[in-house]
């Protein structure tokens, strides 16, 4: 039978990865469905059938909930001039920068309520200006792929690797995202290498970079810690950090093996090995967050106080991972980050002394990509036309249809309807009393209508596989408690259980009563079932309680299991919030 099923599996793949725009008609009606296996890569099963494709949706994306920040005063700014060199033998230089791409080649987002994003826009905007300056560097800070819509994640994220290698990108670095299916795969998107899904793939064109993430085997860092790249004779050095965050936002499978330093010591120890080669022009691509206001002014977050304690031979550091914006000076150091999605890029001017190698001026600018008076670059656009035509007869099934949004915008005490929602499912799913959900892992919401497969995708796209466990209401108590951290709150969804929390009480005794179905308390010394994802299972999220639970047992795909909930609901179903969560003011 192992033959038959390997047969199966390679017959399905041609259909579905045959060559890009050579579809027959009959094969663009073959619905092809996959169930990856995130743990190890292969698929758990495949099934076909025949249906008529239709129009997806781009649905409930441009919510500041799911990342994306829609209101941008900065944008009704004109665009700054450049100002003239303050001496024309100074070398001018231009560097193009993006972060947290997350895959999304052609979703189109609503920024001060007009339509922008899209790769095939931001390639024209990044060409028009790099045909302002012959010394252009394209440098991308991480996240470009993970938490990726069907067209690029379906085919393991290598469209957005191509499309970045056609755009010319000339550095990067990585973000945690880029951990989620683990070491192996990240290098094999950079390096290139074969995968069982999607066959032979050339890698990346560019050199990425990170100093602080060691591979604990040998030592040594998983990928070179810094490059030195020329520009018109000038030598500039890019050095790359990650949040050291990540192990806690990646399923441990990701991580595995993998040490995350500090990210300032890491900086410091590359930038004393530039000086030695002479290397005075420093730019850091910082996968850590930060964020200021419109002209520079009250810079917050992780990039504020790496940009104090590094050496100030630094020059420029590029932000990502909290999706924002930033453009401000701190301690002599120009520190700027571009949203999110594609929806904007950095561009920063600088000057090079030839005699002294160093940069004498630099400035920035955030460009938003509005799609108005703008047409997309028609290379990029057929190539994503080819990625679409590909996973076409997977996203386009319809599983149900809604009476009315679904969306993970949460409420006073902390609960959303899309979260209650996919808890419900996945306590079904797993047949247990209890079932939690992260936020972090809603990723869109379901807007009225048809729904389909690849709208489902798009909210639930880790491919985490759900785990049923055994924890007592104690443990339970305290997990709940541990939504309170010293820095932010997190609150997980959650089904078969409801609970009353006080604000006014300190952080770790806020959970004031927590009561079953049928109103009575949970017992403390009482063990329950309990559903979770892998990634919160393992601790995610900061939420270790899980990790002492027992009795794991690994069970369906969180996609499958709301795949499955969504299709035995009526058509069209209507489903309300349950104040589940309510908060003791």
């Amino acid at each position: 039978m192992e033959w038959f099923k390997k047969a199966l599996i390679s017959f399905a793949l041609i259909i579905l990865l045959g060559g890009l725009g050579q579809q027959s008609a009959a094969a663009k009606d073959l619905k092809v469905t996959i169930h990856p296996d995130p743990s190890n890569g292969q698929m758990k099963s495949i099934e076909t059938s025949r249906q008529k494709p239709t129009k997806a949706k781009n649905q409930g994306l441009s919510e500041d909930y799911h990342g994306h920040k829609s209101n941008r005063p900065e944008t009704n700014n004109p665009k700054k001039k450049k100002a003239p060199s303050a001496n024309n033998r100074f070398i001018p230089i231009q560097l193009l920068g993006i972060n947290d791409l997350h895959g999304q080649l052609n979703v189109t987002r609503n920024v001060n309520g007009k339509p922008a994003g899209r790769v095939d826009y931001l390639a024209t905007y990044l060409k028009e200006r790099e045909a302002e300056n012959k010394n252009t560097l394209l440098v991308q800070d991480g996240d470009m792929v993970g938490a990726s819509p069907p067209v690029s994640a379906l085919l393991q994220d290598e469209p957005t690797i191509e499309i970045l290698n056609k755009l010319g990108f000339d550095i990067g670095t990585v973000g945690n995202h880029e951990f989620d299916e683990g070491l192996t795969e990240l290098l094999r998107l950079i390096n290139g290498g074969t995968h069982p899904k999607t066959g032979k793939f050339a890698g990346s064109n560019f050199p990425w970079i990170v100093a602080n993430v060691i591979n604990e085997k040998t030592g040594k860092t998983i990928l070179p810690p810094y490059q030195v790249i020329k520009v018109n004779g000038m030598p500039i050095g890019f050095i790359g950090v990650v949040t050291t965050e990540t192990p806690t936002l990646v399923v441990p499978s990701g991580v595995e093996g993998l040490k995350f330093t500090d990210e300032v010591e890491a900086i410091n120890q590359n930038v004393t090995e530039l000086k030695k080669q002479g290397v005075k022009a420093i730019v850091v691509l910082a996968h850590n967050p930060g964020t200021s206001g419109p002209n520079g002014e009250n810079p917050t977050g992780q990039l504020v106080d790496i940009a104090n304690r590094v050496d100030d031979e630094v020059d420029i550091i590029f932000g990502g991972h909290n999706h924002a914006y930033m453009n401000a000076m701190i301690d002599n150091k120009l520190v700027v980050q571009s949203y999110s999605y594609g929806t904007a890029f950095s561009d920063v001017d600088i000057e090079i002394d030839p005699k002294t190698k160093d940069i004498v001026s630099k400035s920035a600018e955030i460009v938003t990509t509005f799609q108005e008076g703008i047409k997309p670059d028609p290379e990029i656009k057929r190539m994503i036309e080819g990625y679409e035509a590909k996973v076409e007869p997977i996203v386009n099934r319809v599983v149900g249809s809604t009476a009315n949004s679904l969306t993970a915008k949460q409420n006073e005490n902390g609960e959303s309807v899309l979260g209650d929602f996919i808890a419900d499912a996945q306590r079904k799913a797993m047949n247990t009393d209890f079932a939690f959900m992260n936020p972090g892992g809603i990723r869109a919401d379901i807007d009225p209508g048809d729904i389909t497969w690849g709208e489902v995708y798009t909210v639930q796209p880790f491919n985490n596989d759900l785990v049923k466990m055994t924890m007592t209401g104690q443990q339970i108590r305290a997990l709940l408690n541990q939504q309170w951290g010293p820095t932010k709150t997190n609150m997980l969804q959650i089904s078969g259980l409801s609970y009353n929390w006080d604000p006014n009480k300190s952080i770790g005794q806020r959970v004031v009563s927590i009561k079953l179905p049928d109103g009575t308390e949970i017992d403390p010394n009482k063990s329950y079932s309990v559903t979770a994802n892998i990634f919160l299972s393992g601790g995610g999220d900061g939420f270790t309680v899980f990790t002492q639970a027992q009795n794991k047992e690994v069970g369906p795909v969180d996609l499958d299991a709301l795949v499955n909930f969504i299709s035995a609901q009526p058509k069209p179903f209507t489903y309300q919030i349950q104040n589940r969560i309510q908060s003791a003011q």
